[in-house]
């Protein structure tokens, strides 16, 4: 060291501090996901030991179910229709090229049932109720409306987490077959209508492909994919500084949609190994 000219002991030195600076970001990064993530654990957590513990609160539930369920149907509708569309067309120009065309039924009904329909619904309730969420808690947040709870000794969580979690579980499932019927027709009408396929034919196909263990891998998916979204939405919305305000409910809100898309990919690929390859439903 001391051997080097001062610029080059400097160039050493500023070397050194970027590695430093980038660790230490980069442990400052890792730390605050940790903790994240071990702070949403507990809050699941604390929301399934509270579902069942007394006031039921049904009224909630059911207000939440008509929020959630009712009135997403028509974009869940517009989302299946559109999604059965892009799969037949797709799916015949690829499956021409190999002369089997006539399995579109079965590839669209396949494709819409184990994946696309619970997917679909899943990212269009991401960024319609996730979002949402995370708004109405963080704007509770910030205006000090869940301290107020707290000083009356109401349960937040019992009283704001729980209906919305139940209700994703519960509606998202429900959602997502309407999803798959939707898709299922409207893959159905493209391949009648505009690329003059036999109706029936198309049915024929589509029933041979319908399993149960699919219907099943469709419902489990999208009920644990409602789960999801309510919690990353409550845990957002619950996590917003109080001195926050405006800005920080607008960081929170996209933060919720996009860490929901996300985890939403990851819990498809960790399913689909569990449900395939472990229990071996097809």
């Amino acid at each position: 060291m001391n051997d080097l000219q001062p610029f080059q002991r400097q160039k050493l030195y500023d070397n050194r501090t970027i590695w430093i600076r980038f660790a230490d970001g980069l442990g400052s990064h890792a730390l605050n996901w940790t903790y994240g993530v071990g702070s949403a654990t507990m809050l699941v957590w604390e929301t399934l030991l509270l579902i069942f513990r007394r006031p039921l609160q049904f009224n909630l539930l059911v207000r939440q179910l008509l929020l959630i369920g009712v009135n997403s149907v028509p974009v869940v509708l517009f989302t299946g229709v559109f999604t059965g569309v892009v799969l037949a067309t797709q799916g015949y120009h690829e499956l021409k090229d190999l002369s089997a065309e006539g399995s579109i039924g079965g590839f669209v009904t396949t494709s819409v049932i184990k994946e696309l329909g619970p997917m679909v619904t899943a990212f269009v309730l991401a960024g319609r109720i996730g979002a949402s969420i995370t708004a109405e808690l963080g704007t509770m947040k910030v205006t000090e409306q869940i301290d107020a709870l707290e000083i009356m000794a109401t349960n937040p969580v019992k009283y704001l987490v729980v209906p919305r979690f139940l209700a994703c579980a519960i509606m998202l499932p429900i959602l997502t077959i309407f999803a798959t019927v939707f898709g299922i027709a409207g893959g159905y009408f493209t391949a009648v209508s505009i690329f003059d396929m036999n109706g029936r034919f198309f049915m024929k196909q589509a029933r041979n492909y319908l399993f149960i263990g699919s219907i099943i891998i469709s419902l489990i998916k999208a009920s644990a994919f409602g789960m999801a979204i309510a919690s990353i939405g409550c845990y957002k919305g619950f996590t917003i500084p109080s001195a926050g305000g405006a800005e920080g409910v607008g960081k929170a809100t996209t933060g919720s949609a996009v860490t929901s898309l996300m985890t939403i990919l990851a819990m498809d690929a960790l399913l689909n190994q569990l449900l395939y390859t472990v229990v071996g439903l097809k």
